[in-house]
């Protein structure tokens, strides 16, 4: 009897080592410092595309146990969508979509890095022999937009310049494949669109750019993530920004190269993709104060014209909690 009772407080002594070894390690802390899945959402344009061709990420992350799982999104906001609701850890979008993932109530979207501002990226276009010429003869007119898309944003930056509203115009919420089968046969006057949706109706339809985001949009391509993930795991998000800058830099000195490597992945010729690769800028980095203060400028105005339906403080969506 002594014997066992003997044998039990040694068993008892043996699984509360265990368990304080699984509770402590040598920073103290309980959580792995990496998933067993990472879950990514891209667009058929952009660094993170190549990372996926590349395989850059997922030799870096499988030695770790890490097993990446990639979703393709036909555009930014449904792909946030998916981030609020936790179906994804990780995703990349212009600068409009996050500020309207942000403004419904208990979203856990944060900011994690953004690319440098490409301006030249999106562009308000018109058909070759279209009668509009100037952004004011937009008035009336049915303009293709994907609803709260960087795009969006830009045509609101546009009608404004020229004294004009959405309420002055049609605007058509289409998707972007939507968006060029209604701009290609006469159904819309106009098509706000981002690369290489662009470079694509410059090239194959002759469309004709009415104006570009110059002087009117940043149009900054952000990084987001979960703060719960975030939070658990800085250590995959530092590797990954890590990755898309090198895939950036790579990309930057090889843009025929890196159009070809597209063109595999999404199924457009390589000369519509390379002006949309020389369009953009690159140099992935951590979230700076001038991405926060045009990230704020994107949601006033955005809750000004009652587009969102709640003030949005971009601040709250970093982990720094910068106030």
């Amino acid at each position: 009897m002594r014997r066992s009772s003997r044998w039990m407080e040694a068993l008892a002594l043996l699984v509360a080592g265990l368990l304080l070894s699984l509770v402590l390690d040598d920073a103290g802390a309980a959580t792995p410092e990496f998933p067993p899945e990472f879950r990514i959402g891209y667009q058929k344009f952009g660094t993170l595309i190549l990372l996926k061709a590349r395989g850059d990420l997922e030799q870096r992350l499988t030695p770790q146990g890490v097993r990446v799982v990639w979703a393709e999104f036909p555009y930014g906001p449904p792909m946030l969508e998916a981030l609020n609701a936790g179906r994804l850890d990780f995703a990349t979008t212009g600068e409009t979509p996050p500020v309207f993932a942000q403004a419904v109530p208990g979203s856990p979207l944060v900011y994690v890095g953004h690319e440098p501002p490409s301006p030249e990226s999106e562009a308000v276009i018109v058909p070759a022999h279209s009668p509009i010429r100037t952004l004011s003869d937009l008035k009336g007119k049915k303009i293709a937009v994907a609803k709260g898309s960087n795009a969006h944003y830009l045509l609101v930056a546009a009608l404004q310049k020229a004294g004009l509203s959405l309420q002055d115009v049609q605007p058509v919420y289409l998707a972007p494949a939507d968006a060029r089968a209604a701009f290609e046969r006469g159904a819309v006057d106009a098509w706000s669109i981002w690369d290489f949706y662009r470079a694509a109706a410059e090239l194959r339809l002759q469309a004709r750019t009415l104006t570009d985001g110059r002087g009117l949009v940043a149009n900054f391509e952000n990084y987001t993530s979960r703060r719960p993930f975030a939070e658990r795991y800085p250590a995959l998000v530092k590797l990954v920004l890590e990755e898309i800058a090198r895939v950036d830099a790579w990309a930057a000195q090889h843009p025929e190269t890196a159009a070809a490597l597209l063109s595999k992945q999404v199924g457009v010729d390589a000369d519509i993709l390379l002006p949309a690769l020389k369009r953009r800028s690159y140099g992935a980095g951590p979230v700076s104060a001038e991405f926060l203060a045009n990230q704020q400028k994107v949601a006033d105005t955005l809750a000004a014209i009652g587009l969102i339906p709640q003030p949005v403080r971009v601040a709250e969506a970093t982990l720094a909690r910068i106030p």
